[in-house]
C-alpha cells in the first residue's frame, strides 16, 4: 500500500512538473498559430474582467488558450491590473508580453484635432463625431458643460485651444474639453503680460476677443501680424472694423454662404459695420499665433486691406488706396 501512495506521488509530482513546463512554455512562446495578420489592433472595453479580456485577445488572434492566460495572470497576482484601451502589436507576443501590455496600459493614443478658426459648435460637433470617446456630455447645455469643465465663463466660443489632443479610447470627452480649455486660459494668463504697449483692450478677454477675429480674416499665416494691425488701429482711432466674418457669425444659422449687401446693413450684436468697438465676445478659437498677432501687431499705419484672392492682401492706409486696391482685385 505505501508503494502505491508513493507511486500516485510521484505521479502526481511529474504530473505538476509537466504542466508547470507546458505552463512556462506558453507564457513566454509568441503566439505564432492563431493566424492572426499583423500588425494587429485590439480593444478591450471599460471595466472588462481579466476573462473577458482574454477572451477578446483570442477573438482577435492575438492569444491561443486564454484559459491558460487567465491563470498566469492570476498566479501572478495581475488579475486586477487589466486597462482598457486600444492596443497594437506589430509581431506576435507570448502571453506573458501580451499581460505585461496590457496591465502597463500601452496602448494606441488616439486623437482629435481642432482647426484654428473654428467655431465652438464645429467643435463639439467634432468630438460627438469621435468614435473613440466615451460621450459623457451628451445633451449638456453649454452653461452645464462649461460649468461640468470648470470653466469660470460666460460663453464657450473662443475659451478653447484650437490643437491635437492625443488620448486613449474610451476616455471621456469631458476630459478633452478641459484640457482644451486649459490649455487657452493658460496660453492666455501667459501673453497677457507680454503684450506690447499701448493697445485699446481693457482686458485680457478684448485680446482674445481681437485674436478670434484675426484668426477669421487670416488666410496666410504670415499675414496675421499686419492684419492685428489694422484692426488695432481702427480700433484706437474709434473706426468701426467693418468684418465680414463678425457679420456672419451674428447670422447664425440664417447664414447660407452668401454674404448679403443687407446682411451688412441688418443690425446685430455681432455686426462690425453697424456697430462700433469689439464684438460681445469671440467668434472662433483663436490659435495661439492668432492670440499673438492680437497682443503683438505690426507697427504699420494701415486702416485697410483687400484680397487678391490668392490668399494674401493689399494693405492700405487710407481710402483711395484701397478702393484702387478693390478696383483691381475685387471689381476687375
Amino acid at each position: 500500500m505505501l508503494r502505491l501512495i508513493r507511486r500516485l506521488l510521484l505521479l502526481a509530482l511529474l504530473v505538476v512538473l509537466a504542466a508547470s513546463g507546458w505552463l512556462l512554455y506558453y507564457a513566454v512562446t509568441p503566439m505564432l498559430g492563431g493566424g492572426a495578420a499583423y500588425p494587429l489592433a485590439f480593444s478591450i472595453e471599460r471595466g472588462a474582467s481579466l476573462r473577458a479580456a482574454s477572451e477578446s485577445l483570442g477573438a482577435a488572434g492575438a492569444l491561443e488558450r486564454p484559459e491558460a492566460f487567465v491563470l498566469i495572470a492570476r498566479l501572478r497576482g495581475m488579475a486586477g491590473d487589466i486597462r482598457a484601451g486600444s492596443y497594437a502589436l506589430e509581431t506576435p507576443a507570448s502571453p506573458l508580453e501580451l499581460l505585461r501590455k496590457i496591465t502597463a496600459g500601452d496602448t494606441v493614443l488616439q486623437k482629435i484635432t481642432f482647426v484654428e478658426g473654428w467655431t465652438f459648435a464645429e467643435m463639439r460637433r467634432a468630438i460627438e463625431a469621435h468614435p473613440g470617446l466615451r460621450q459623457d456630455t451628451a445633451g449638456l447645455s453649454e452653461a452645464d458643460l462649461l460649468k461640468a469643465v470648470g470653466a469660470e465663463v460666460e460663453h464657450p466660443e473662443g475659451w478653447f485651444l484650437p490643437d491635437t489632443y492625443f488620448f486613449d479610447a474610451g476616455s471621456s470627452d469631458l476630459a478633452i474639453y478641459r484640457r482644451a480649455h486649459d490649455a487657452m486660459r493658460k496660453l492666455l494668463e501667459q501673453e497677457w503680460p507680454m503684450r506690447a504697449a499701448g493697445l485699446p483692450y481693457a482686458a485680457p478677454y478684448e485680446a482674445l476677443i481681437m485674436a478670434s477675429i484675426i484668426e477669421k480674416e487670416t488666410g496666410a499665416p504670415e499675414e496675421r501680424p499686419q492684419i492685428a494691425s489694422v484692426f488695432v488701429n481702427r480700433l484706437s482711432i474709434g473706426m468701426r472694423l467693418q468684418t465680414d466674418p463678425t457679420v456672419i457669425y451674428g447670422l447664425g444659422a440664417r447664414f447660407d454662404g452668401n454674404l448679403r449687401k443687407v446682411d451688412l446693413q441688418t443690425d446685430t450684436a455681432y455686426n462690425t459695420y453697424t456697430r462700433a468697438g469689439l464684438t460681445p465676445t469671440p467668434i472662433a478659437l483663436p490659435g495661439a499665433a492668432a492670440l499673438r498677432a492680437a497682443l503683438h501687431p505690426e507697427q504699420t499705419r494701415y486702416l485697410y486691406f483687400v484680397s487678391m484672392g490668392n490668399g494674401l492682401h493689399v494693405f492700405s492706409e487710407n481710402l483711395n488706396a484701397h478702393n484702387r486696391a478693390v478696383n483691381r482685385y475685387q471689381r476687375r
